[in-house]
């Protein structure tokens, strides 16, 4: 009897969809079927300037961020299997969970939401997430 593995490769996503990353790391890292999105925050593709003043605001800036990195890897919403939300203030949990609850059309993935002394550019709101084929 022989037993055969599936050779399985790190892909590196990247798209100019999505803002460029801010330090030494990529958008989103495919393993075999899962992808491991990096946590992204309010900024825009186009011009590299934040989303301020509104959370439900910067909150569609990151699930958009984040829907570009899934697109570019042949996924969407509907693969993500795991999200993490970080806030700067639980108390607008209720905003953010509106807006990010809307881009999730049939199951909701697993996931946490914790609040945070800081983020990047000291945003109000960072999500990552974990999808699979």
């Amino acid at each position: 009897m022989s037993i055969t593995f599936a050779v399985m490769e790190k892909k590196i996503i990247n798209t100019k969809n999505a803002p460029a990353p801010i330090g030494p790391y990529n958008q989103a890292v495919q393993y075999g079927d899962l992808l491991y999105v990096s946590g992204q925050i309010a900024l825009s593709p186009e011009t590299g300037d934040l989303v301020q003043g509104d959370i439900q605001a910067e909150t569609r800036r990151v699930m958009e961020n984040l829907s570009a990195i899934l697109q570019a890897a042949g996924m969407d919403f509907s693969n993500v299997l795991k999200s993490s939300i970080f806030l700067m203030n639980m108390g607008q949990f209720a905003l953010v969970n509106e807006v990010y609850g809307g881009y999730f059309k049939t199951d909701a993935p697993a996931r946490e939401t914790i609040q945070v002394a800081g983020l990047p550019k000291g945003v109000n709101v960072e999500i990552s997430v974990v999808a699979g084929k």
